[in-house]
């Protein structure tokens, strides 16, 4: 045997085994959610969050490979429409369940109930947020943890786990925020106030007008993040749900050892500190090896934007030790974290991922579509866009799945859109030359193709270039690579993608001033949100929209109807 088919192999038994058990006996676990606005002081400062029964982030959900999750949500938002996103799970067999308002379903209208049922597939840590309008600004989030079965070994070992949600905070509203963005003048949303740590923050009060910010309040305390015992190790399940901001995460004194990433073990590399992008999860071993007579700081700072208007998000790591006081801050200032401008960092640990060698999905060896996807921010009938090759993306008021199935043609923009840019004379370094268009095209894909996707970062009006974050719904790609500069398919661009051992995910940055390369399957018939996770971005129309074999999904629930061409179909 060659010894490069032996990872092959290892991995095909290990899908052998996982789809074994997910057709085995699982557990059903019910939750019943009512989605509310109340009144939370997240960073002491006092405004409005949307919660799951009355907390922000709401509860983690816990189950273990191949058991069903159903959840039973009552929007009593009273004036407000909801749907939720369970991100990362794949929604194998129930493509209406995925919970993109415009896309999967029809949105959750006040005093109504809709039940999302659907199987988690595979093991690892994931997310859950709103996915209406910018309501993920608001708080609406959640982390998602599947455990592998009993008697499976993972290619690492802890003693305990926690889970860690990083975020970001304003004080406007979201409608503030959105009605800038649509507005004319263009006003964007500005820095975040905060930074959150499982849901908490500290905001200076002094800046705050008199009476909306209280630092005396219990919620206002420094955090622990976790409390350790010397000599144990930790698992920590790190996610970002941030709806602007890049981060840098690390534990003082406590280097990582990186496993997972986005459900997918990963070849173990050491680091002080994690970069994380908005939508990535990432699981890293910490061991309790430090001084424990005192406490640890765990910080969060913004990267890739400057950080002035943002302090960083900071909790402690508590050490379980006679003579130490566990809710004593620690004696040190907190780590300020590496340059917020320095790329080339980022863009070296996004290189140091690679798949574990026992744990390599074979990736088919060529495409047989490819699309160049440049993003672009335009000017279109005087307000400010994101278009992917000059198409700004405007959800459709009856939502794509059920229109594709329905055969309503009408209900979105039949011209396809485009596969490539004008890559031989596009200037990244320039502002897009022309001013694009605002529609709903839809990418369609041959049922079981595989699809090479380019994403292609330029400057913006601004003449800068940011990062951005691109998650694929329904699917898990192979990360081929990331490049500075423009990609040139004609050239030898190709020859440097990673194609022997490259991680899959759902979520990939695209850095500054480069490109972004990603292989998937189209193997899940449905249709598909791939886009920007910057809430503003998004809701600016850096997306677009794959279909697969939509005539192969099942009978559409009635539930998903009841908007725009639907109407009498609820």
């Amino acid at each position: 045997m060659l010894p490069s088919a032996r990872p092959l192999l290892a991995a095909a038994a290990v899908l052998c085994f996982w789809l074994l058990v997910a057709v085995a006996e699982a557990k059903v676990h019910y939750y019943e959610w009512d989605i509310s606005y109340q009144l939370k002081s997240p960073d002491c400062f006092e405004k409005l969050a949307v919660t799951v029964n009355g907390e922000a982030p709401g509860p983690t959900i816990r189950a273990t490979l191949g058991d069903t999750i159903v959840v039973a949500v009552h929007n009593k938002l009273e004036t407000e429409n909801t749907a939720i996103h369970w991100h990362g799970i794949r929604q194998i067999g129930t493509p209406w369940a995925d919970g993109v308002a415009g896309v999967t379903q029809c949105p959750i209208l006040p005093g109504e109930t809709f039940t999302y049922k659907f199987v988690v597939d595979r093991p690892g840590t994931y997310l859950y947020h709103a996915h209406y309008g910018m309501q993920r600004v608001a708080g609406l989030n959640g982390m998602i943890v599947v455990t592998v079965p009993d008697g499976f070994v993972e290619p690492f070992s802890y003693d305990e786990e926690h889970t860690v949600l990083l975020g970001d905070w304003w004080h406007k509203s979201v409608y503030e925020q959105a009605t800038g963005l649509s507005s004319n003048p263009f006003v964007f949303v500005t820095e975040p106030q905060s930074l959150l740590i499982n849901g908490r923050g500290m905001f200076n009060c002094s800046l705050a007008p008199s009476g909306t910010c209280n630092a005396s309040l219990p919620d206002c305390a420094l955090p622990t993040l976790f409390t350790a015992v010397p000599g144990k190790t930790y698992l920590l399940r790190i996610g970002s749900l941030t709806s602007l901001s890049s981060l840098y995460f690390e534990i003082e004194g406590h280097p990582m050892m990186v496993v997972e990433a986005d459900g997918h073990y990963v070849r173990p590399f050491a680091a002080r500190g994690l970069f994380i992008y908005s939508g990535e999860t990432y699981s890293v071993l910490v061991k309790a090896d430090q001084d424990p007579r005192r406490n640890y700081w765990a910080t969060s700072h913004v990267v890739g934007r400057n950080p002035s208007q943002t302090p960083s998000g900071k909790a402690f790591v508590s050490y379980a030790f006679n003579g130490n006081n566990p809710w004593m801050p620690p004696p040190t200032a907190p780590p300020a974290g590496p340059a917020w401008n320095n790329t080339a960092i980022r863009v070296e640990q996004s290189r140091a991922i690679f798949a574990h060698p026992r744990f390599v999905e074979p990736m088919p060896a060529r495409a047989d579509r490819t699309l160049l996807l440049l993003n672009t921010q335009n000017r279109i009938d005087g307000h400010i866009k994101w278009t992917i090759n000059g198409v700004s993306l405007m959800f459709p008021a009856t939502p794509y799945l059920v229109a594709m199935k329905r055969g309503m043609k009408d209900a979105y923009e039949q011209r396809p859109p485009p596969d490539m840019y004008d890559h031989m004379s596009h200037d990244i370094s320039a502002p897009a030359p022309t001013n694009g268009t605002v529609g709903s095209p839809v990418y369609r894909l041959a049922l079981g193709s595989v699809v090479d996707v380019v994403l292609q970062n330029s400057n913006m009006l601004n003449n800068k270039s940011e990062t951005h974050p691109w998650h694929l719904h329904g699917h898990d790609f192979w990360v081929l690579g990331h490049g500075e500069g423009k990609f040139n398919p004609a050239a030898d661009a190709w020859r440097l993608l990673n194609v022997r051992d490259p991680i899959m995910k759902n979520t990939v940055p695209l850095h500054p001033d480069g490109w972004t390369a990603v292989r998937f399957r189209a193997d899940n018939p449905g249709v598909w949100l791939f886009h920007c996770h910057v809430e503003a971005h998004v809701f600016m129309g850096m997306g677009v929209v794959f279909e697969e074999g939509v005539e192969r999904v099942g009978r559409l629930p009635s539930s998903i109807m009841g908007c725009g061409r639907s109407k009498g179909l609820h």
